[in-house]
């Protein structure tokens, strides 16, 4: 099975970058506040540890027919990194996941940046599902995945609900509406 590789993806507002090594010096700004991980635990990651997670994710999962999709979230204006996406996609299906950086919380921009990956995992790797897992508390991650048609199941994880989104495809390759 053929891996897929994280390509730039374009929104109205937003541009989702592949992820870079380079780019750790700026997102350890972007993900430096503690209030970030109230729900998905651990700390602020010091430069060097971003550097590193970065060096694993881009070399890409050791596990065959399985893909690390990783982006950089940049706005247009100012050119700013403001958060990242990720997929991890194997047997049709892809595992998705979003941070925004806290200054920056509030203004569309997971939801934008989430619209964009999912119809770009539909386009590109033809997955039929779409994953995340979030936490039960987590309202706003609850809303942006709501927002791209994802829907909560009875599946938990780790104390968190696994939300999904099954995806049809019309006899034209077109993707239609759950």
């Amino acid at each position: 099975m053929n891996t897929i590789q994280a390509d730039i993806i374009t929104t109205p507002r937003l541009t989702l970058q592949p992820l870079a090594v380079e780019h750790a010096e700026e997102m350890a700004g972007v993900l430096g506040d503690p209030a970030l991980y109230s729900f998905i635990g651990g700390e602020p990651p010091t430069v060097s540890a971003l550097r590193a997670r970065y060096e694993r994710q881009t070399a890409g999962s050791p596990e065959p027919g399985v893909s690390w999709c990783n982006w950089v979230v940049r706005e247009p204006e100012g050119g700013r990194f403001v958060g990242t996406v990720q997929a991890t996609v194997q047997q049709g299906e892809a595992e998705v996941a979003w941070v925004v950086g806290v200054p920056w919380q509030g203004r569309g921009i997971a939801r934008e940046a989430v619209a964009g990956l999912v119809e770009w995992l539909t386009a590109h790797a033809r997955v039929g599902a779409v994953l995340a897992h979030i936490h039960p508390d987590h309202a706003a991650s609850a809303a942006v995945a709501s927002s791209v048609g994802l829907a909560p199941t009875d599946v938990w994880l780790d104390g968190e609900v696994r939300w999904r989104l099954d995806v049809r495809f019309g006899t034209t390759g077109g993707v239609t509406a759950p």
